[in-house]
């Protein structure tokens, strides 16, 4: 085994059970509690060939996004998720002897994907668990080759304004490939648009990637895309797989990009339940609980008092529920927890307050 695939720490996904093996209710790995659109599942239903390979080029559903988003659909490629393209975009820009950068608390595939191809990792500091785009920048050196930003970020849902994204791409040199992680892009209100897309579409060294994990509930289907420069587009599809996204999941992923209705009661729900779960954590202030503000579908609550957070993690699950502890992250004193459905951030809030005032 090559030394820098040996000092990976396999992704660790969020539990869906117990210690005990018993099924818990799954809020620890970002899934839409909503489920799927009606119309993606309708999709599903009607029969694929199994028999044949899918098309390689994920061709219709390229132009669907293109259409979708107004961009070229030669300037997008496809992925087993957004991981595969993530790790792509290291592997085809950096390796043994380059080095590269995100900030601390940022989204663990990154460090897997910076040692999978021999690169060294460099972690900035952070700013209130969010990106600091001077610490970012301080961290940089003639053997950086790519920054990996995750908008909104996870897994602390804290977001990067426009003129900062636009800042800190200003300052990256040419030859810096600027990676942005859109995987909650659809979680954001029209506004708060980062410029991502913007910046891909003018820009030779920006890489945007999205997923149909989230909001679009395709998170077992495996479905993630990217947008950039041709070359960089041109870079991913010489190394990706050949046969990368399912015949099953280009069907799904086409109707789930159309059901405009869904996408939308689902942020709608997101909003409404983040905000009633913030203002329940931030009433147990007395207690040593607060939530960093987030823009996703979860919260990162903070257990400072003295409710621990692995006593938190392991009463939760007592009760019923997942959620995702994140010390191998530098998070042991948090824990991520998906906005549910109303009924479910209802009982989680409430057993955070029976918990917090059982320790004092």
């Amino acid at each position: 085994m090559k030394p820098w695939i040996a000092a990976i720490h396999a992704y660790v996904p969020g539990r869906s059970t117990g210690t005990d093996g018993r099924p818990l209710v799954k809020l620890s790995a970002n899934e839409n509690p909503l489920g799927t659109s009606p119309l993606a599942l309708a999709a599903r239903s009607k029969a694929v060939a199994p028999s044949l390979y899918p098309d390689p080029d994920s061709t219709e559903l390229r132009m669907a996004l293109g259409a979708h988003h107004g961009i070229d659909p030669a300037r997008i490629v496809c992925g087993t998720g957004s991981d595969e393209l993530l790790n792509l975009a290291a592997q085809a820009f950096a390796g043994p002897g380059d080095e590269v950068a995100y900030v601390r608390y940022g989204f663990s595939v990154y460090d897997i994907a910076a040692r999978r191809c021999g690169a060294e990792v460099v972690v900035a500091p952070d700013r209130a668990y969010g990106t600091d785009v001077d610490a970012l920048l301080s961290c940089l050196t003639e053997r950086t080759r790519v920054v990996f930003v995750a908008n909104p970020n996870n897994p602390t849902g804290t977001y990067l304004p426009r003129d900062e994204l636009a800042r800190l791409h200003a300052a990256l040199p040419g030859n810096v490939l600027l990676v942005v992680d859109q995987a909650y892009a659809e979680y954001l209100a029209p506004e708060d648009d980062d410029g991502g897309m913007a910046l891909a579409a003018a820009q030779a060294n920006v890489l945007v990637t999205r997923t149909f994990s989230k909001i679009y509930g395709l998170a077992g289907e495996r479905i993630g895309w990217a947008t950039g420069a041709p070359e960089l587009i041109a870079a991913l599809n010489r190394i990706r797989g050949p046969f990368n996204v399912t015949a099953t999941g280009q069907r799904v992923a086409l109707a789930a990009l159309a059901d405009d209705g869904f996408v939308q009661a689902s942020r709608e729900h997101n909003c409404i339940e983040r905000k009633r779960f913030a203002a329940a954590i931030e009433a147990l202030g007395n207690h040593g609980l607060s939530a960093v503000p987030s823009k996703a579908n979860f919260l990162l609550v903070l257990f400072e008092g003295a409710l621990t957070a692995g006593a938190a993690l392991h009463g939760l699950a007592e009760r019923g529920y997942a959620v995702r502890h994140l010390p191998g992250q530098g998070l042991p004193q948090a824990l991520r927890i998906t906005i549910g459905t109303a009924a479910q951030m209802d009982a989680i809030a409430a057993a955070l307050r029976h918990l917090a005032e059982r320790a004092g």
